[in-house]
């Protein structure tokens, strides 16, 4: 059975309340499950809570056309990565990257609310959803899906619990961009052919995940194996567990979100056409999400038709390649110090980074 099919089926399931979907022979359980402990024991541990990153950012601005309106604020949900762990320093989180350019496109102060909980799966996300509604965020981003694989969340149960997520946010007013679970086949520790099995499982979520998000009015980004082809020559990429982004890491992969997330605040500018020489294509909506899900950092959204974004083409997406711009990072303007001591300064203006383009 194509991916198409397999994200189709796993989403039609999680949205009209069909049952779990066995994906995986049992012939193979008892070598995963020694396949598993041993990567638990391979993959580091690393001490601590992610570094505090919420606040205002944009300080450049303070003084500037949008000073008289109140800060855009941005809302971060999901796991571990969501939150920054793997950095010592609050301004290199995926959060206040995305914060800090975020607010140099719109040029406008940005407050950051990162609800995201270590460890955190699909489940959680109800209670982080609660939680950022107080602060009535303008625009969410959600990292998701890693837990769900290693804790063997039925896809079909995390598909559904995400969908819930992005319509709560969405009937608030939130525009939502999703990171789809990541290639969990590219983490060094994990062996075949465990890594096969995580690689087709975190794909699958990933492919279904985007089906979802996209019928729930949102954007998804394929994090997919965005750093893994890099994993053996840059090793810099990921922490000192072997499994969490590094500074490096988290800002590869903000690279690949922060285009959507100003494109769905109407702050990038959209092609009426898509661009066939990057690739950019229309396609039926699973199909689209299992092309992004072997294709780490491309997007899908619902297709429009004759570039109204209210008139939307039932079940047809649109695979787009965006362009990534290097990001600034800098401590935020005001909320908690950093944790490195620096005083909080203002960010340099995006410059295209024609080598981070793929």
């Amino acid at each position: 059975m194509s991916r198409a099919r397999v994200a189709r089926r796993i989403a039609a399931a999680a949205a009209y309340g069909g049952g779990g979907i066995g994906l995986l022979g049992v012939g193979v359980v008892g070598l995963l499950v020694t396949e598993v402990k041993f990567a638990e024991r391979a993959v580091g541990a690393l001490g601590g809570e992610p570094p505090k990153a919420d606040g205002v950012y944009g300080g450049a601005f303070a003084d500037g056309p949008g000073a008289a309106s109140p800060p855009l604020v941005l809302a971060f949900l999901g796991d571990s990565t969501a939150a920054g762990l793997g950095v010592l320093r609050g301004h290199e989180t995926p959060g206040a990257l995305l914060a800090a350019g975020l607010a140099s496109v719109a040029e406008r102060r940005v407050r950051l609310v990162n609800v995201a909980l270590s460890g955190a799966r699909s489940s959680d996300l109800e209670r982080q959803v609660d939680l950022a509604l107080e602060t009535v965020p303008d625009v969410a981003v959600i990292i998701i899906g890693a837990n769900d694989v290693t804790h063997r969340m039925p896809l079909v149960e995390s598909v559904r619990l995400l969908g819930e997520a992005v319509r709560r946010l969405r009937a608030a007013g939130c525009e939502v961009v999703v990171a789809t679970c990541p290639d969990l086949g590219t983490i060094e520790p994990v062996r075949p052919p465990l890594r096969w099995v995580a690689r087709r499982l975190s794909r699958q979520l990933a492919a279904a995940q985007t089906i979802a998000v996209v019928e729930a009015g949102a954007r998804s980004v394929s994090l997919g194996s965005l750093l893994g082809p890099e994993f053996a020559t840059r090793r810099e990429l990921f922490a000192a567990d072997r499994y969490h982004p590094s500074a490096q890491g988290y800002a590869t992969a903000a690279m690949a979100v922060l285009p959507s997330l100003c494109a769905t605040l109407g702050l990038w500018p959209e092609e009426e056409r898509p661009d066939v020489s990057r690739g950019e294509v229309v396609l039926p909506v699973a199909v689209a999400a299992a092309e992004a899900a072997g294709r780490a950092g491309t997007e899908v959204a619902a297709a429009v038709r004759g570039g109204s974004h209210s008139v939307p083409l039932g079940h047809w997406a649109l695979l787009r390649n965006r362009r990534r711009h290097r990001l600034p990072v800098p401590p935020p303007t005001a909320g908690p110090a950093p944790a490195d001591g620096t005083s909080p300064s203002s960010h340099a203006a995006l410059g295209d980074d024609r080598n981070t383009n793929r």
